[in-house]
């Protein structure tokens, strides 16, 4: 399975959000992805459901929306309504992660478990088998441009170890720090989905940067 690319647009200029989608649209992306920040879960506050409508009007990519939030089940449906294709959740937020994963699939939508830094994927043994993704967390959530974390490349190891005989398809995602540098490391340790903010966005050709990134080897 060929490795997608989901730049992230965290990082992307508020100020004129329809060129970088449109930017995104016309690049070799695969997915857009976006964080949704509530403040509680992390110190900080992001997109809500009125900008996700109004990117999914302008997106011609499905929509990765990651939910770093406090009891997510609440809104499913609203994330769902204004466009999101695939529901990220953390695990750390769920009390009744089984249910929610349930939930987010009756929707129909992509359902995946994001993992914060210092979450082992043991974590999901008894649930593996029931996901599309799960995301691996490389920095602290909540703020864009931060330190990747190297302990990612063991976690991507262990987590390839029980994919392989559970849900070979299993999407497994790395959001934080992602860039030209570790990428290909990324890759190679069993990741197919990288998350790229600032590496796209602050690039001097954000287009270029994502063709890099999706043509790592």
């Amino acid at each position: 399975m060929k490795h997608l690319v989901s730049p992230s647009i965290l990082t992307a200029n508020f100020a004129n959000l329809q060129k970088d989608i449109e930017m995104l649209n016309q690049s070799d992306a695969d997915w857009i992805h976006v964080d949704v920040m509530d403040g509680v879960f992390v110190p900080n506050i992001s997109f809500g459901f009125a900008i996700i409508k109004q990117i999914k009007a302008i997106a011609k990519k499905p929509l990765d929306v990651h939910l770093m939030i406090v009891d997510p089940d609440r809104y499913l449906q609203e994330f769902k309504d204004a466009g999101a294709d695939v529901i990220t959740v953390h695990y750390e937020a769920c009390t009744h992660l089984n249910r929610t994963i349930n939930k987010i699939k009756e929707l129909g939508c992509k359902a995946g478990v994001a993992l914060n830094p210092h979450t082992p994927v043991a974590v999901l043994d008894d649930i593996v088998d029931e996901l599309d993704m799960v995301l691996i967390m490389s920095v602290n959530p909540g703020f864009g441009a931060q330190k990747f974390i190297a302990n990612t490349y063991k976690k991507i190891n262990d987590l390839v170890i029980i994919s392989t005989i559970r849900n070979p398809s299993l999407h497994i995602e790395i959001d934080g720090g992602v860039d030209s540098n570790n990428a290909a490391k990324l890759l190679e340790a069993g990741a197919n989905v990288l998350v790229a903010g600032n590496a796209v966005f602050s690039a001097t050709d954000p287009n270029a940067a994502i063709s890099h990134l999706k043509n790592i080897n």
